[in-house]
């Protein structure tokens, strides 16, 4: 590798390493808030807070990763123009064919792990995220619930567990305290369980125990019931998906599957390397500028253009989910004109127009 190459090389992977550091951290508050606002509400575990978090980040890597190639080779490049270096390259002969080269040494290996991501990693951690919150939904120790130590529950109350069962599904000795309005709730029992009703709806079964219930204001108003069982709701858990669901599938079983909305999916996995390839190429051209011209305002066009390419993909996989649009064609009239689009801006850049004839 000349030395050429690998100062650029050096100079693009710093800027897009940066660019890709800032889309991260500006990304994981909006990721953060839904998995917060989850375990706020009870639906999941606290202690799936960084699980979640990182395998959501594998989930929208093959949106951010191209954004930040684009960026970060536009930031690079037009650096270049400001500090003259780019003409002192076109100078000596180093023309947009000669930067190919260094280029490509990013541009392949991103689009690359685009494509792991899009294909194969993204779909491995929805499914591994949805089989955790399953897991978490049924198990009693997943729920927050321990042996040995009071637990504040999410709707309110406070629960007490002498002891749990290895797989986090049988109760010794329960307490409870809980408030409801103006009325305060005791209950302790000998022993329970956690059972189910439909996919989200989860009960703690309490059996042969007391309950006390009284006024909160202090009055004298006390009842005293002894029970059997009773059937305490705890709060809701987190949505689940089929199995069956496209989006949790491997790309290898969408392939044979007629389903619209595996199409659909199949094609949303296909088109994210391949996007990522046309802007990439696209970057050159567009950071093209003279020694007076503004910096910064061509990487706003690059900006809008990747936000229109990312939303015609999104609209073209709900017209494949809907029916609107066949599986065969699928989103190649999205990647196939742009990647033919960036070869053609490309090759043309730096070419002077050719003089116009006078008479």
């Amino acid at each position: 590798m000349s030395k050429l190459d690998r100062y650029l090389l050096r100079d693009f992977v710093q800027s897009f390493l940066a660019t890709l550091i800032v889309l991260l951290v500006v990304s994981v508050g909006g990721v953060l808030v839904d998995i917060l606002g989850n375990i706020a509400d009870g639906r999941l575990p606290a202690r799936l807070l960084f699980s979640q978090l990182g395998l959501q980040f594998i989930v929208y890597m093959p949106l951010i990763l191209p954004l930040a190639l684009m960026l970060g080779l536009l930031l690079a490049t037009a650096r270049l123009y400001r500090d003259s270096e780019m003409a002192v390259l076109t100078a000596i002969g180093v023309g947009p064919k000669r930067l190919l080269r260094p280029v490509l040494m990013l541009v392949l290996p991103v689009v690359a792990l685009i494509g792991l991501c899009s294909l194969w990693l993204g779909p491995w951690a929805d499914r591994t995220g949805e089989t955790m919150i399953e897991e978490a939904n049924r198990s009693v120790v997943m729920a927050g619930l321990e042996s040995g130590k009071f637990t504040t529950l999410p709707n309110g109350g406070v629960v007490y567990l002498s002891s749990v069962s290895p797989d986090g599904t049988q109760l010794g000795k329960v307490f409870m305290q809980r408030q409801k309005d103006d009325r305060i709730e005791v209950v302790s029992a000998d022993r329970g369980r956690m059972f189910f009703e439909g996919a989200r709806q989860r009960y703690l079964e309490l059996e042969d125990g007391h309950q006390v219930e009284g006024p909160a204001a202090g009055a004298l108003d006390y009842r005293l019931m002894t029970f059997a069982r009773n059937d305490v709701a705890m709060p809701d858990g987190a949505d689940t998906r089929e199995k069956d669901d496209p989006e949790l599938l491997p790309t290898s079983r969408l392939f044979g599957d007629e389903r619209p909305a595996a199409q659909a999916q199949l094609h949303s996995r296909i088109t994210p390397p391949l996007i990522a390839l046309a802007f990439a190429l696209m970057t050159l051209p567009l950071a093209r500028s003279s020694p007076r011209q503004q910096r910064y305002g061509r990487m706003m066009l690059a900006f809008l253009a990747y936000m229109v390419g990312m939303n015609l993909m999104f609209i073209g996989t709900r017209w494949i989910a809907d029916g609107k649009l066949s599986g065969s064609v699928g989103l190649w009239w999205l990647s196939l004109p742009l990647l033919a689009l960036a070869i053609w801006m490309y090759l043309r850049d730096g070419k002077l127009s050719r003089p116009r004839r006078t008479a």
